[in-house]
């Protein structure tokens, strides 16, 4: 029962991640949500197994202070409660942030037993705080003198035809890649880089979420690390291939008209933050560091219509996170100072305000359902015994 359970949350983390990973690429028909799933199905098994231990010995191991409180009901419950509020957001069609709400369930029940280790928590709870906000400050910086940069490089805003600029030709013996009958060789290299930049972040993906179906199950001591990893992944793979299409939408064509120069920087800034966070064992939620380095981006791609003098001088800086899209891919990177204001579109057109708010309500009551619920449970159920 206790791997089921697994099992089910392992299928709702490959719901709520493959959305923030592939959405881009998914809403600017480079990739197919087929294609989506396998590459995030392959990635996040890559992350899991090669640095995800770390992370599944803290949630398993350091956390609670003594590990025989993770009985096979108190293990049911905790996942039962991770599983049941990720299925909320995903059918909602929001990626809730399995990280938060992993701990937040396994940390109740600590808090519930009084074997919850308060310095280890600590140490998790402000890595939250420290890690948007470097995610923050360096987006910022590559707004601000870098983006530009960037933007003129990429070349692909998405394919207008409305047909996947990347495809699998199995005509052949040896499947292979085969791209659209229009696209040149900068529009290739772009959707390259932006299925590379997908890879990273389901490998970030990995590093961080498998713990949160199998450290509970891990930390009873009764099953090897290997073998849940494997369970855990397959899980995960068939939460990419079913549910996933539905936070595949969200992100990809939903939420936002984030071009997809500023979904590559997002990307990787946040991906890199998750991984090195993931490699000293702190569970990390992409999703909030994600949404700060957009905000930062914004921010430091609008400053750049005031030099520093300028500002020292009094000048004002009107910001807008709708200055993500000023400029059209390949143009001449503009120097700082020379934009005007009024160029800057308004953040209205680059958020939907109605999809955005949805999902920042379920990033909310997602983990506090899975926290609140399992607390209650065994605080006062008396079945456990504790």
């Amino acid at each position: 029962m206790g791997l089921l359970v697994a099992v089910f949350v392992g299928y709702n983390i490959g719901g709520a991640t493959t959305g923030p990973a592939f959405g881009p690429a998914v809403g600017a028909n480079v990739i197919t949500k087929l294609m989506a799933a396998a590459l995030m199905s392959i990635f996040f098994f890559l992350g899991a197994i090669t640095i995800g231990p770390q992370v599944v010995d803290t949630l398993g191991r350091e956390l609670v202070t003594d590990t025989d409180i993770f009985t096979m009901r108190s293990n049911v419950a905790v996942l039962f409660f991770i599983g049941g509020a990720l299925f909320v957001g995903n059918y909602a069609g929001v990626p809730a942030s399995t990280s938060m709400t992993a701990v937040g369930a396994i940390a109740a029940l600590g808090l519930a037993t009084g074997e919850l280790n308060l310095a280890i928590l600590g140490e998790i709870v402000i890595w939250w705080i420290v890690a948007p906000i470097i995610g923050f400050w360096v987006a910022g910086i590559v707004g601000r003198y870098f983006y530009p940069r960037i933007n003129a490089w990429v070349a692909i805003e998405g394919n207008r035809e409305g047909r996947e600029m990347v495809t699998i030709d199995r005509s052949g013996l040896v499947p292979r890649l085969q791209f659209g009958e229009n696209a040149d060789r900068r529009e290739i290299s772009g959707a390259l880089v932006v299925i590379g930049i997908g890879c990273l972040m389901a490998f970030s993906s990995g590093t961080s979420n498998i713990a949160n179906a199998i450290a509970p199950i891990y930390g009873t001591g009764d099953i090897d690390m290997i073998p849940l990893i494997l369970i855990g992944s397959v899980a995960v793979t068939i939460g990419c291939f079913t549910i996933a299409r539905r936070t595949l939408d969200t992100l990809g064509n939903d939420i936002t008209n984030l071009p997809l120069t500023a979904a590559i920087v997002v990307a990787v800034i946040s991906s890199g933050i998750v991984i090195g966070l993931s490699w000293i064992g702190i569970p990390a939620s992409f999703v909030v560091i994600a949404t700060m380095s957009i905000i930062g981006l914004g921010w430091g791609r609008a400053t750049r219509t005031t030099t520093l003098s300028e500002a020292k001088a009094g000048e004002e800086t009107r910001v807008s996170v709708g200055a993500l899209t000023a400029e059209e891919e390949g143009e001449r990177s503009p120097r700082i100072g020379e934009e005007e204001p009024q160029d800057i579109p308004q953040a209205s057109d680059l958020f939907d305000p109605s999809t955005t708010a949805r999902v920042v309500l379920m990033q909310n009551v997602v983990p506090i359902l899975s926290t609140v619920g399992a607390f209650l449970t065994f605080r006062f159920v008396p079945i456990f015994g504790f």
